[in-house]
């Protein structure tokens, strides 16, 4: 996602590298360049042209300080107004209500019946109690589809597979919910074109009827302006409370999610990447105006490890990490925690620095296996006790885990990197503090 308009935009500030002071031709030149970035980017052509206009006009009438660079200058007005045009602060959704009903829109194969799943597994995590519905009565797989992500996020869903009348099985539904205690109910609908008058007045009246707290408008992404487009024209029939964005892990050029905010004034919420149920996070501009820019989004990043760390293993192992303990059975640990972080190629992204050099990197998700094999090819012992592992246990954790030798020897060596890293760390701790809490 945006992978070329960062690499454009970087290219762009690269015209002021060296320069001493910002002119109106160096800044027409590089706001020229910007442009140019945002509209291959798919960006809305009126859009682009307000967002560099006000760039220009925001670049000549600052004062350069002496220790900020033009170039450094112009990348943070360019976050700026990059930020504000997506929508400024970050909105969630409205789960007020008994029970709160949340109805999903959106055309045919935008994702949903994922993104029902996905957020119903975002507000189970926040002690909601999630009621799904299956009121999509045309695509024969729908109600089988989302049975199986609610099984998979632990979430009831309700379904009359023989009643082809949405609005009353979503009318039922909200019964089932006040009975059971459902808190929050959300209603996936059938997936329609903004063309298809019949279907248009159906989704109408399902809103009509259940009052909902919120409507949400689903994007695929990659649809570029078409998505645009089709927002507005479903907007001024469903006047929707808010946008999600699917498949940003997709072969997408971000304009949409550029655009969408400013011609269609509703916010972007939430957006989706990948199938997996943990992909989903709530839309912050600031952040994803610093990731466009390569700047990284330490924020985000920090939140994932929260939501993914146990915080009870967290302090075990810091205890551990304190008393010189560390060892392969708390290693592979860490591993299974990351990987519950999401992707890794969107992880190292959000590091300040590293976007730019895994930029053509691809990085898979499988890229922790390897390492996890290696692990659980050792016994308990090994595990526990690392100096075990010569050059015989070596070979044999090695034709167990179907790797090579070479393979087994760097896992060893990067454990031993970070075991002496964490030991140097503590030791300047317990320098620092002139005592260990931790030690025996």
């Amino acid at each position: 996602m945006f992978d070329n308009l960062s690499n454009n935009l970087n290219q762009a500030f690269r015209t002021l590298k060296g320069k001493g002071r910002i002119t109106d031709i160096n800044v027409a030149t590089t706001v020229k360049e910007i442009r140019k970035a945002l509209l291959e980017a798919d960006v809305n052509y009126k859009v682009a042209k307000e967002i560099t206009d006000r760039i220009k006009e925001n670049a000549l009438g600052q004062k350069i300080l002496i220790a900020v660079e033009p170039g450094q200058m112009l990348t943070k007005i360019t976050q700026d107004e990059l930020s504000e045009l997506m929508g400024g602060t970050s909105q969630s959704i409205n789960v007020k209500g008994d029970p709160a009903v949340i109805l999903i829109a959106g055309l045919q194969g935008s994702g949903k019946t994922t993104f029902s799943g996905k957020l119903a597994s975002y507000l189970k995590k926040q002690n909601k109690n999630i009621l799904l519905v299956a009121c999509d009565i045309y695509r024969p797989a729908a109600i089988d589809q989302l049975k199986v992500l609610g099984q998979q996020v632990g979430v009831d869903v309700y379904a009359e597979p023989e009643n082809k009348n949405a609005v009353e099985i979503a009318l039922n539904a909200i019964k089932f919910a006040k009975t059971n205690n459902k808190k929050v109910v959300i209603v996936d609908t059938a997936g329609r074109l903004a063309i298809d008058e019949e279907m248009m007045k159906e989704i109408e009246a399902v809103k009509k009827a259940l009052n909902p707290s919120e409507t949400l408008f689903v994007v695929d992404a990659m649809t570029g302006q078409d998505a645009v487009n089709t927002a507005k024209t479903f907007n001024e029939r469903l006047n929707f409370d808010g946008v999600v964005l699917t498949k940003l892990d997709g072969d997408t050029r971000g304009g949409a999610a550029l655009s969408i905010r400013a011609v269609v004034e509703k916010p972007i919420k939430f957006i989706s990447t990948g199938e997996k149920m943990e992909a989903i996070d709530l839309f912050h501009p600031d952040r994803m105006a610093s990731r466009i820019l390569g700047m990284g989004d330490v924020v985000s990043l920090v939140e994932k490890a929260q939501q993914a760390f146990d915080e009870d293993e967290a302090k075990r192992l810091e205890k551990r990490i304190r008393k010189n303990q560390f060892n392969f059975e708390d290693y592979l640990s860490q591993l299974q925690q990351i990987k519950k972080m999401g992707s890794l190629q969107d992880i190292m992204k959000m590091i300040p620095g590293v976007s730019q050099m895994v930029k053509d990197v691809e990085i898979s998700d499988d890229a922790l296996r390897p390492m996890e094999s290696i692990i659980q090819s050792m016994t308990i012992k090994e595990r526990q006790d690392p100096e075990l592992i010569d050059n015989s246990r070596r070979k044999r954790i090695a034709a167990g885990s179907g790797r090579t030798v070479q393979d087994v020897n760097q896992v060893i060596k990067h454990f031993d990197q970070m075991r002496k890293m964490m030991k140097s760390m503590n030791k300047a701790s317990q320098n620092k503090r002139g005592f260990n809490p931790f030690a025996k």
